[in-house]
């Protein structure tokens, strides 16, 4: 029975080996999908419509972090200006750089990478569908809300927090 074993094993192991080199040919042979039929999802999707309502977003917090980092400093008004200069060719290099021009090419680029003709075909359909339309509708209100569920949670957790770090200081202060 020992002269059965290693046959055996040895079976299964080619067994296991050609089933992962046909699993692996299984993405190798699907159709990639062209330009156009990610253009069309990109379009269904409102991707671009998506891409530009972040920039703002972005430019509010990029404006929190400057503020942040002159918080509390006496700057001249030769300093402010500079910081204001910074901070406007900041901005402008964001939206240059995520503008739908320079953001296109890169959606359908990592689209080509990572889904199948099929894939992208039918998420073009979904977002084309009522059903589609309407989740893209309502998403913003979505993460809205969702924003607004996870401050409420975090809250208690960082008032926690809080008083664990007074704690720790409260105990630091008397041990000197």
């Amino acid at each position: 029975m020992r002269g059965h074993r290693p046959l055996r094993y040895l079976r299964f192991r080619l067994l296991l080996a050609s089933g992962l080199v046909l699993a692996g040919l299984v993405p190798a042979l699907a159709t990639p999908a062209s330009d156009g039929d990610i253009n069309r999802l990109l379009a269904a999707s409102r991707a671009q419509t998506m891409l530009d309502a972040m920039l703002p977003q972005m430019e509010a917090m990029q404006s929190q972090q400057f503020a942040q980092l002159t918080a509390g400093q006496a700057l001249t008004p030769e300093q402010k200006a500079r910081v204001q200069r910074i901070q406007q060719r900041t901005s402008q290099t964001l939206r240059e750089a995520l503008s739908w021009s320079q953001m296109r090419p890169m959606y359908v680029d990592l689209y080509k990478k990572s889904f199948s003709k099929e894939d992208v075909l039918a998420m073009a359909e979904f977002y084309e569908s009522p059903a589609g339309q309407s989740l893209l509708d309502k998403t913003p209100q979505l993460m809205q809300n969702l924003m607004l569920a996870m401050q409420q949670k975090m809250t208690p957790l960082l008032a926690d927090l809080e008083q664990d770090l007074d704690a720790i200081i409260q105990e630091s202060e008397a041990a000197r």
